[in-house]
């Protein structure tokens, strides 16, 4: 076996970089790519029947293990929250899916419910180079903390603002959203546990393409009571929840300028560049270790040199 020595394997190192730098390509930490599942499964959500009880906080609360809000469930105070910039609520690390409640123009208040809207090709799993997260065949999108570094990228990538970050552990920091309840119910055919608890039967499960049906289906019917469209049907390249409404998408909060195009197609190269800065700095971390290691050792070996002159008679 040939023996490398310190200077060849920085200079080595130092090579790898710099081609590195130019092709822009890197071996691994390689972004994953989606397309979804055909199959997958998907909630209709009618925002005309919504009296925002928030039982489904309660209930996402209860499945989730999460911790007791501030203010009861039943404490309507709540929706004249507001977040930094008077943005209304937004789901949190203790909050996985939150109702709002929007003054229309028409003149009465509409509630939204709002949680990951687990996306057929989701922003935060084609930003994430370490995979930290999955699409699974029924749909649902969720994530690996053990694979995380805690970079964040995820929460820029979403074009809903949905990841949250956990910070009440120094050690262990990780991102928390809504998991579909795919480890208790959507593996298992059963529907999330918001779903099954609404009172007012606001929400649907069933196959997405089923969804979609019993949407278009609804809007023929009632083309007074709808407005003719289904958000999520193709918003930045469709969701696995749907929404209805009575009143214009934009009046209750929605991002009605996303396109249809998936976060993937306007973030390639930026990818690129990730997996290149994450292959760089190592190897020049390994090149400083390694002119420091040389030094110390020259250094060191002057000294006992030194000592071996010293002891001569």
């Amino acid at each position: 076996m040939k023996k490398i020595d310190r200077r060849n394997f920085l200079k080595g190192s130092l090579a790898g970089t710099a081609a590195l730098a130019v092709t822009g390509k890197a071996a691994s930490g390689k972004a994953a790519s989606f397309e979804g599942y055909p199959d997958s499964m998907g909630v209709l959500v009618d925002l005309t029947k919504c009296v925002g009880c928030r039982t489904c906080e309660a209930a996402c609360n209860k499945e989730q293990g999460l911790p007791e809000p501030a203010k009861p469930f039943n404490d309507t105070s709540v929706f004249e929250e507001t977040r930094h910039g008077g943005m209304p609520r937004q789901p949190t690390e203790k909050a996985y899916t939150v109702v709002n409640r929007y003054d229309t123009q028409s003149g009465g208040p509409v509630y939204r419910k709002i949680q990951c809207n687990h996306c057929n090709e989701p922003g935060c799993l084609t930003s994430c180079f370490v995979n930290a997260y999955k699409k699974t065949p029924e749909g649902a999108v969720i994530y690996d903390p053990k694979v995380c570094v805690g970079c964040r990228t995820c929460m820029i990538a979403c074009p809903f603002h949905i990841p949250a970050y956990s910070y009440s552990s120094t050690i262990n920091p990780i991102i928390k959203k809504c998991i579909f309840c795919y480890d208790t119910r959507l593996q298992f055919g059963r529907p999330p546990a918001c779903v099954e608890a609404c009172p007012q039967e606001v929400m649907v499960f069933g196959k997405r393409a089923d969804m979609l049906r019993l949407a278009r289906q609804r809007i023929k019917e009632r083309p007074n009571k709808y407005v003719d469209h289904i958000y999520g049907e193709k918003e930045m390249g469709g969701t696995s929840w749907l929404y209805l409404s009575g009143v214009p998408f934009e009046e209750l909060g929605f991002n009605t300028t996303l396109g249809n195009e998936p976060v993937i197609s306007y973030v390639k190269e930026f990818l690129t560049i990730v997996p290149m800065v994450l292959t760089i700095w190592p190897a020049l971390f390994t090149g400083f270790h390694l002119l420091a290691t040389r030094k110390e050792e020259a250094e060191a070996g002057k000294k006992d040199n030194n000592r071996g002159e010293g002891g001569k008679s």
